[in-house]
């Protein structure tokens, strides 16, 4: 069977919630006890770099993703099998994209809100049937189900907008809907 990978997208901080960098490093742990290898945005800061660190520990796979741009910025996690330098920031999502089987988003700010919704925008216009997954840290994506479900009711997208993501309220929930979608 082949290696199934996993992105993750979230926070380059750790916000002020410890529930999320706890639930980050449980995804880290989750991905490799499952051999799943981890897409990361290769930094080593914040949500980001809980995940991967953990993930590394446990002894999964990895593959950094990095804009040339934020080299200097961000700390990158120097332990990882691979790692990949892009030119820029939509690059950098393509090419996590493209590597991954799955999307999962942790809490974050502007950032995993644009990677999560050009993700989305991509499925709900065809172009991709991988599964989208907001992990859902004590309630943090909520008012982003609302504004989903407000764009809905006012006519900008169809109900079915809404198939094209699950949102699981902790990681054992993400651990079985990943492991159902990779199989």
């Amino acid at each position: 069977m082949p290696l199934r990978s996993v992105c993750v997208f979230c926070g380059s901080r750790p916000g002020r919630n410890p529930a999320h960098a706890a639930a980050a490093q449980a995804t880290g742990a989750m991905l490799a006890r499952n051999g799943w290898r981890l897409v990361f945005g290769a930094g080593d800061v914040g949500l980001m770099g809980e995940v991967a660190k953990a993930a590394m520990a446990a002894g999964a796979p990895t593959l950094g993703v990095i804009p040339v741009h934020l080299l200097g910025r961000e700390r990158q996690a120097r332990d990882r099998a691979q790692m990949v330098v892009t030119e820029d920031m939509h690059e950098r999502k393509k090419v996590m994209f493209m590597n991954s089987d799955a999307v999962v988003v942790l809490p974050g700010g502007a950032g995993s809100l644009d990677e999560f919704f050009e993700v989305l925008t991509w499925a709900q216009i065809g172009l991709h049937g991988k599964p989208i997954l907001l992990l859902d840290v004590e309630g943090y994506w909520q008012p982003l189900v609302g504004l989903v479900d407000h764009v809905i009711a006012e006519g900008f997208a169809d109900a079915s907008l809404k198939r094209h993501f699950q949102t699981v309220p902790d990681v054992p929930a993400l651990e079985a809907a990943l492991a159902g979608a990779l199989g």
